[in-house]
Parts: C-alpha cells; sequence; structure tokens
C-alpha cells in the first residue's frame, strides 16, 4: 500500500472516530427522559413513540417510562430518570395534583420539565404545557353538531374520562359551550339534555360498558358524546349489541383516532376534534432540545397550543392516515 493510500484510510478512520464521537457527545448532551402515565391506549402509545422518535432524530439520548396508571410509579420513575442525569422531561401526568412534587423536584434539580396533553396543576414548575386546546376544539366541535342536528331535541349520553380530570372536564364544557351557541345561533333556544354521564376511563372497552349502563336507564339516546373517541367506539358496540345504533349520533370532543377518522368518510361517525398525538409530542421534544441548548426563550407561554380542528366529513381525508400508529 502506498503512502498517500495510507494516509488516506487513516484520515478516514480518524474521521470516523471523530463523527462516532460527536454522535455520543450529542446524546450525552442532550439526555430526555419520556414519562407516560400508560400506554394501554393508541393514543398514548402513537405518543410515545412519536417522542422518542423526534428525540433520537435530534441526536439525543431517550429514556422512556410507562407508569400504567399509577400515581406511585409515575413518581418513581421521574425520579429515577432525574437521577441517570436526563436534561429535560416530557411527562404526560396521571394525577395533576399528584406529580406536582416530582415535577418541582426535577426542576430543582436542572430538568427542564414540558408537559404534554393532561394539565397539571399550577403550583407545579414546568417550562410550557403543550397540548391542542381542548376548549376550543369542543367550541368547533359543539357547534358542529348544533348544525347537523337543528330542529332536533337532543337526549346525549356523556362518556367521561375519570372523575376529576381537568382535559376531559375542559372537553365536555367546550363541546356543550358551543352546541348551546350553536343552537342559539341556529334556532334561538336549546334543544338539548344530557341524560346520563358515563365513566369510561379512556378506552375502548370503558366506553362500552358505560354505554351498556347508561342505555338501560335512558331508552331515548340519540347522540352519544365522548371525551375522546377510543370511548365512542366501544359505545357503538354497545348500541350494535343492543340494535339501538340506528338514529344516533357518534361524536367525539377529541383525539383523532384513526378507526373514527375511518367511520367519518363512510359517514357512520359524525365528528370528533383534531388532537394529534404524534404532534403534540414532537413539538415538546422539539422545545425541549432548545432548552437543553440554551435557545429556548425565556418568555415562552405557560402553555402552547396546536392549532384547533373540527374533523368532519368535509376535511377528513387530509387527515386519516391509515398507516397510522393512532
Amino acid at each position: 500500500m502506498t503512502f498517500v493510500k495510507r494516509t488516506a484510510l487513516k484520515l478516514g478512520l480518524a474521521a470516523a472516530v471523530s463523527l462516532a464521537a460527536l454522535s455520543a457527545a450529542q446524546a450525552a448532551d442532550c439526555k430526555i427522559g419520556i414519562s407516560m402515565k400508560t400506554l394501554d391506549a393508541p393514543y398514548f402509545a402513537a405518543q410515545e413513540v412519536s417522542a422518542k422518535k423526534q428525540a433520537e432524530s435530534l441526536g439525543c439520548e431517550v429514556l422512556s417510562s410507562d407508569a400504567q396508571n399509577d400515581l406511585n410509579k409515575q413518581i418513581a420513575d421521574v425520579e429515577d430518570m432525574v437521577a441517570q442525569g436526563i436534561g429535560a422531561l416530557i411527562i404526560n401526568p396521571r394525577d395533576s395534583k399528584g406529580l406536582v412534587g416530582a415535577v418541582n423536584a426535577a426542576t430543582a434539580a436542572g430538568v427542564k420539565v414540558f408537559v404534554i396533553d393532561s394539565t397539571i396543576d399550577p403550583q407545579a414548575n414546568f417550562v410550557t404545557l403543550v397540548q391542542s386546546s381542548n376548549s376550543q376544539n369542543g367550541l368547533l366541535v359543539g357547534q358542529y353538531l348544533a348544525d347537523i342536528t337543528k330542529g332536533k331535541d337532543l337526549k346525549i349520553a356523556l362518556l367521561s374520562g375519570d372523575k376529576g380530570n381537568e382535559v376531559g372536564q375542559e372537553r365536555r364544557l367546550g363541546v356543550l359551550a358551543g352546541l348551546l351557541e350553536g343552537q342559539l345561533r341556529n334556532e334561538g333556544r336549546a334543544r338539548f339534555e344530557v341524560v346520563g354521564q358515563g365513566w369510561g376511563l379512556w378506552g375502548h372497552e370503558g366506553g362500552l360498558k358505560a354505554m351498556e349502563d347508561l342505555l338501560v336507564a335512558n331508552p331515548d339516546i340519540n347522540v352519544v358524546l365522548g371525551e375522546n373517541d377510543s370511548m365512542v367506539l366501544g359505545a357503538k358496540m354497545a348500541l350494535e349489541q343492543a340494535g339501538r345504533l340506528e338514529g344516533v349520533t357518534l361524536i367525539a370532543a377529541a383525539d383523532g383516532q384513526k378507526e373514527a377518522l375511518a367511520m367519518i368518510k363512510e359517514g357512520s361517525y359524525a365528528a370528533t376534534g383534531l388532537n394529534d398525538p404524534a404532534l403534540v409530542a414532537a413539538t415538546a421534544v422539539d422545545l425541549a432540545k432548545k432548552a437543553i441548548d440554551g435557545s429556548l426563550p425565556a418568555d415562552i407561554s405557560k402553555i402552547t397550543y396546536t392549532t384547533p380542528t373540527v374533523i368532519n366529513k368535509d376535511n377528513v381525508e387530509t387527515y386519516y392516515k391509515a398507516d397510522a400508529v393512532f
């Protein structure tokens, strides 16, 4: 081998080693923790997948945990990540008050904390909350419901997530406010009644069980309103099994789950609010990387919203992706 070739080979090896060292240094400089309250639903699974993918694409090392809907486990998960030297934490909190101590301890240790999706108590010290606007999405969904049911007296079965959850409260109040405003605008009066509220724990099975119970007590239901798509999809199954689906409008305050979007396309599901888990998670990671790099503006708002949208038959093709995780 000639001297020139040997020299070129050495330089090439040196460059490769240098790039590998740089990549390792970047990962060491950027370590992001992702604490999910649960992965037991497509929405949260998609959120974690997107957050991990985005963080890795930015050259960051990623630590991820699933609290399995257990508050104490999520607190322990956060403490463990802080002990492992994360620079930023992306957290979807199981309990808005119960995670305050862990979040504040992480911040005190120098970790930049970003909350996603679920709200957290104002006493928590975090950078910003990234989410879709539950209230604004709800208003759009409610107004759309008023438009497509004009002239009807609505008997609404409300499917809520879990008691005390601020996200669920924002979503249902947003839809009901939009529905009221829409009916007043269209007809000059309100024509709806919430005949029952069931607790579906945000999932398909919970929605099915809650709907079964609501049907027993309320035979005249003609609208099923859920705080997310998954519960409404479960409710649809209960309605089908009971032979009660005909004439019932299915609508959700938020999410945009692909199964719901497929039904919107075929006309068996009215609408849902856009709450893209991948967009929410990736946005939080981008902000976390800027915070680690020191380039995040100091005056960033405590809430960072994605654009509110009601997905219906007129625009569903824009949002439906058959290969989406969620």
